[in-house]
């Protein structure tokens, strides 16, 4: 073989392994937390899902609910709750091994747990230990990946941080934007409006500020589908997840043994990379909600009908499409409601056997517990480029399940997410199958089939891959 063949042949292997290190790679996260009782829940559950991400920071922030002089139920509640349920999940941590060896040590979060600011609504003047964190990381020029920073409270944290850039460092403002991701549970203060609107939102950081995610905190009883709520409910919640699961599960803040709540949990199910490839476009839809462009880069939640108008400035509690429908008994009303939601509930039996499957990952040893299908397609590229009017074949036949489970595939059209406007694709439950693209397809429009794979084990775990087809001419 000449040089030139040899040269040739290494750039391939070389590219080909740049692929396979970014399809490799984890979702970077830093969770901003102001440890209301459904953040401490929402904790539980993160902390079980900590292998499927790289961890950057815990922080501890404040929002207009609670901070730290606050009375009552908008008490601050002290910051060392972070602590100690990292020290729970260390009493779980070897048997967690057993099942993802990539689970990150207790000493690695413990080192990622900052405290940020805290003292006020909205108090974004303090050079806190967290916000120089987020700083650091989002200045560190080792390290270009994006990084998904999750406001579970108010964003004053983050807003500090920025600042920084901007006092410090004008010249990196760019190159921080561009690692840059937002979830926002709300905008729960005021620094999102009065800081990072005017100084950032202009570099086109995606950004999602969510009224979806109401429907798993307080009010899931009123709004999720009856037979989405079982799973919700003491028995499957009890039995499942909180007794006889270990020490992390033990503290999963609860109401009577069902389902208490956990708002902030859409923020980190959106990042898990579960083949539905929600991270791509907030467009696509996934497990932490599905939301459309609303202005630059900024993501939010589909109208729920035409009556309803978005705000021009801070989206939470107080215009919260949520909690205007959160009452409402009328048939259509409460239809129109339950469809408002569906962009998460449609995934949350998916959501919960995942999360009991974790729980028994902290008692169990492996062959007594459930994994999850590893979804391989063969000869079907996740983009595909298509005629109006043509056939394409779809096969999965390489997927696997690794403790043997007997498999149920379902292919189905997921056309909330399309930008082709017509008729709904037949759902296929067989492994390999054949669509027709619709004669009415126009070049350009985009197709989303989903390959839904779930397995016979207890509890039943569901993985996907997201295929998306652009029709040509």
């Amino acid at each position: 073989m000449s040089v030139y063949k040899y040269f040739i042949l290494f750039l391939l292997l070389f590219s080909l392994n740049l692929i396979t290190n970014a399809q490799n790679q984890k979702p970077r996260v830093i969770v901003t937390t102001d440890g209301e009782a459904d953040d401490r829940a929402s904790m539980v559950r993160f902390l079980l899902t900590t292998n499927e991400f790289d961890v950057e920071g815990i922080i501890n922030s404040s929002s207009q609910f609670h901070w730290v002089g606050g009375q009552g139920w908008k008490a601050f509640h002290p910051v060392e709750w972070v602590k100690e349920y990292i020290e729970y999940y260390a009493e779980v941590y070897n048997n967690l091994k057993l099942h993802d060896p990539s689970y990150p040590t207790p000493e690695y979060l413990l080192s990622k747990w900052k405290v940020g600011n805290i003292n006020a609504i909205g108090e974004d003047d303090i050079r806190t230990e967290g916000a120089k964190f987020i700083t650091e990381l989002l200045l560190d020029e080792t390290d270009s990946r994006p990084i998904w920073i999750q406001a579970w409270g108010g964003c004053n944290t983050i807003s500090r941080a920025l600042k920084i850039i901007q006092e410090d460092y004008p010249e990196k403002m760019e190159y921080a934007a561009k690692k840059m991701r937002l979830f926002l549970i709300w905008e729960q203060d005021e620094t999102y409006q009065n800081y990072i609107r005017p100084n950032w939102e202009h570099f086109n950081i995606p950004t999602i500020i969510s009224d979806q995610f109401d429907c798993m905190a307080y009010i899931w009883p009123k709004v999720l589908p009856k037979d989405i709520q079982t799973y919700f409910e003491s028995d499957r919640m009890t039995n499942n997840i909180i007794e006889n699961h270990g020490a992390l599960c033990s503290v999963y803040e609860n109401n009577q043994g069902a389902f208490n709540a956990e708002g902030d949990t859409p923020a980190f199910l959106h990042s898990i990379p579960n083949g539905l490839r929600s991270m791509e476009s907030p467009s696509y839809g996934g497990w932490g909600g599905r939301y459309v462009n609303v202005r630059n880069n900024v993501w939010m939640d589909p109208l729920p009908d035409s009556t309803y108008t978005r705000p021009d400035g801070q989206w939470g509690f107080h215009n919260s499409w949520s909690k205007q429908m959160e009452h409402d008994i009328e048939s259509n009303k409460v239809e129109i409601r339950t469809n408002y939601f569906k962009p998460i509930w449609r995934w949350l039996d998916a959501v919960q056997n995942d999360f009991a499957a974790r729980a028994d990952w902290c008692v169990k040893d492996y062959a007594s517990a459930n994994h999850h299908p590893i979804i391989k397609l063969k000869n079907t590229p996740i983009n595909l480029k298509a005629k109006a009017g043509s056939k394409i074949k779809l096969d999965p036949s390489k997927t696997t399940d690794p403790d043997g489970d007997a498999l149920l595939f379902n292919w189905w059209h997921y056309n909330e997410a399309d930008t082709y406007q017509g008729k709904s694709i037949n759902t296929s439950h067989h492994a390999k199958t054949k669509i027709t693209i619709p004669e009415d397809a126009l070049p350009g429009d985009t197709i989303h089939m989903v390959c839904e794979v779930s397995d016979s084990g207890t509890p039943k775990l569901t993985r996907y891959q997201r295929v998306i087809i652009t029709v040509i001419n």
